[in-house]
């Protein structure tokens, strides 16, 4: 049989589209979610409500890998009740899959969280060491550096692998994400810096992504955190020229602080989301061997352009290497 790989949050973002490439690699995939809203279709589809075992606990016994991306989004008001939905829905979820993981009788062979880059602050201490790079302060590292302690001190068996991937912005032109907001704005002539503009924007193209995750599935001596970005971290300034590009559209009306926190109550999200700057160096990636093929922003935007929604992502593959390992420059 085809290696088995769970996957956790599947109706989300980053879920649905891990789903339909493991599925194109021929892997047998068990999706699991909270419900079926949301997910791509692929796989077999089991639900659970975050923290509470069930069925779904047999579908770890002996897969390649486990993938957990559950967790409720950021994108939303950082009141009380909303701050305990985040934090809880991540800490419970790997709480849960890691008591699940230590009663297997035969245990997955890795074990792979989300975390994310807001850890960083300043890439020049970080990039010495992944597990000790300068950390920010407030309610986003507090729940980062929850949700990894609750991943590092399950009581998964030794022979399990684990990896929490610290993720920065991922890229994909789908309806409500970083790239889709992002180039409306600038269609309309309002993609000028935010705040100063000179925040750092740590970023990566979906389908490196997903070939970082095969890569971390296919690596067994990587462990550990892993800093899933390119090498490049453009300055918010950078990044709005790249779009204004783009879109060929010459004029960028800049937005200052004040002006984003109205933007930001009514569209009910967080100014943090664009003012925070994140400087990452996926210094472990790089030194292991993979390679990106989208390492630029202004190369990943102008492909991701024509790639409209999962099904316009996926629907020419013939010019796209196969695989974590291989590199072949797209043709087109």
């Amino acid at each position: 049989m085809s290696p088995t790989i769970v996957i956790f949050g599947a109706n989300g973002f980053l879920g649905r589209y891990l789903c339909r490439h493991l599925t194109r690699q021929g892997k047998q995939v068990v999706a699991i979610a909270r419900s079926r809203s949301g997910w791509s279709g692929d796989g077999m589809f089991l639900e659970w409500d975050g923290k509470s075992h069930g069925p779904w606990t047999f579908a770890l016994e002996g897969a390649e890998a486990v993938i957990n991306l559950a967790g409720a989004s950021v994108n939303c008001r950082y009141h009380p009740a909303n701050r305990k939905r985040i934090l809880d829905s991540r800490v419970d979820s790997t709480r849960s899959i890691g008591t699940a993981i230590a009663a297997c009788e035969a245990p997955p062979k890795t074990w792979i969280n989300a975390s994310t880059a807001t850890w960083y602050r300043d890439a020049r201490d970080q990039a010495q060491n992944e597990w000790l790079g300068e950390h920010e302060n407030g309610f986003s590292f507090d729940v980062a550096r929850a949700w990894e302690e609750a991943f590092f001190s399950s009581q998964s068996p030794a022979v399990t692998r684990k990896v929490a991937l610290r993720t920065g912005m991922v890229l994909a032109n789908e309806t409500g994400t970083v790239f889709s907001v992002l180039k409306k704005l600038t269609a309309r002539g309002l993609g000028g810096t935010m705040g100063d503009g000179g925040q750092r924007v740590s970023w990566i193209h979906m389908e490196d992504f997903l070939r970082a995750v095969d890569f971390v599935v296919d690596e067994p001596f990587l462990d550990g955190v892993v800093n899933v970005t390119v090498p490049e971290f453009p300055t918010n300034r950078e990044m709005m020229a790249n779009f204004r590009q783009l879109c060929r559209m010459p004029i960028g009306i800049p937005s200052p602080r004040p002006l984003l926190e109205i933007g930001a109550r009514l569209l009910r999200t967080e100014t943090e989301l664009v003012l925070k700057s994140r400087w990452v160096d996926p210094l472990r990636l790089r030194d292991a061997g993979f390679r990106w093929h989208y390492p630029e922003m202004r190369s990943a935007l102008k492909d991701l352009l024509a790639r409209p929604g999962l099904e316009g992502f996926f629907k020419d593959t013939s010019c796209r290497s196969v695989g974590a390992r291989g590199w072949v420059p797209a043709t087109r």
